[in-house]
């Protein structure tokens, strides 16, 4: 798991690496094998963005649900590969939208090979995610995956229309948030109870555990794009603000900020004209009218929440990580 620009990996991910460490190797070895393709470009391309780190949260999800009801088949690390297939694509997507140069500490693929390539490589990505799927066999998996992929696209245009809008409420961009994020950590949390055929209960109560994970996780990266540093980040500082997007410390700088502080905000997120040193005086206001630590905040109960999904579980070490892991969504720096 290469998770960070630094060689110590904090706890939770030191855990996972004992409880599914193999998993994963097997998962990432489908990864590799199902990327195979005889146009070139198309495993080059998708190595570049899957080598290049990451928590692999998602799959992990997978693996975790599957073991925390005692799963002894192999299908567990086809679906977890899926999982990753279908992310990687939103992310290649996702980096032509918003031209962005930087993942994970490397250059964008986009900033390789050009925004077209990257778009139909995605495209491949999803295809060969549905194909697998298909052989798979199972119709209910193949329900789930179909459905979030829907539900992602909705998220992603609703991103798109809500950029450089600040009249975009908090309720929208939780919205935006838990389509475009949160919904394939929740069907890669839920893919572990059908794989096991647990009840419809249980699958709906790690569906919502990897919801409100997901939640978690977005609105810390939304914070760390104001505190964070470019080489812990693993991207450009401000590039949310540069990109325009509204995220929740915005939102709340905004609406409690004064006539002037909301004339800096409209002035280069609505109007695009960025001042002279924008990004610092941005960094400042959020961190003036503690915009950061309101959408800290937010994320702490919204982890505190996924934790509380997992009572009734079965009291086991994956279920211990999954608690883990909803904590380090919330204390981690990058």
């Amino acid at each position: 798991m290469n998770d960070s620009p630094s060689t110590n990996l904090p706890p939770v991910l030191e855990r996972l690496k004992e409880l599914i460490g193999p998993d994963l190797e097997r998962t990432n070895a489908i990864i590799l094998e199902q990327l195979n393709s005889q146009v070139e470009l198309i495993p080059m391309l998708g190595a570049h963005i899957i080598s290049s780190g990451g928590k692999r949260l998602r799959p992990v999800l997978t693996l975790l649900t599957a073991r925390l009801f005692n799963y002894k088949g192999q299908d567990d690390a086809l679906l977890a590969a899926v999982v990753e297939f279908i992310h990687t694509a939103t992310l290649l997507h996702d980096d032509v939208v918003d031209s962005s140069g930087t993942r994970r500490g490397r250059a964008t693929a986009n900033s390789v090979w050009g925004s077209k390539a990257p778009v139909l490589v995605g495209d491949y990505l999803f295809s060969r995610s549905f194909q697998i799927l298909v052989e798979h066999g199972n119709l209910k998996v193949l329900q789930i995956i179909a459905d979030a992929c829907a539900v992602i696209s909705e998220g992603e245009v609703m991103q798109l229309v809500a950029t450089n809008d600040l009249a975009t409420t908090e309720a929208h961009y939780l919205e935006v948030v838990t389509r475009k994020t949160s919904t394939l950590f929740a069907a890669a949390a839920q893919l572990g109870a059908v794989l096991n055929h647990r009840s419809e209960t249980e699958e709906h109560v790690l569906s919502k555990y990897g919801l409100l994970l997901g939640n978690a996780y977005q609105v810390v990266d939304d914070a760390l794009d104001y505190s964070a540093t470019n080489e812990v980040l693993g991207k450009a500082v401000g590039d949310d603000f540069q990109e325009g997007k509204i995220t929740l410390p915005v939102i709340h700088a905004y609406r409690h900020g004064t006539e002037e502080e909301k004339e800096f905000w409209r002035a280069c997120l609505e109007r695009k004209e960025f001042p002279k040193d924008a990004l610092q005086r941005a960094i400042q206001l959020v961190k003036e009218r503690g915009s950061l630590d309101f959408a800290m905040q937010r994320a702490k109960q919204f982890a505190q929440d996924a934790k509380m999904q997992l009572i009734g579980l079965p009291d086991t070490p994956e279920r211990e990580a999954m608690a883990m892991l909803a904590d380090f969504s919330v204390e981690r720096s990058y």
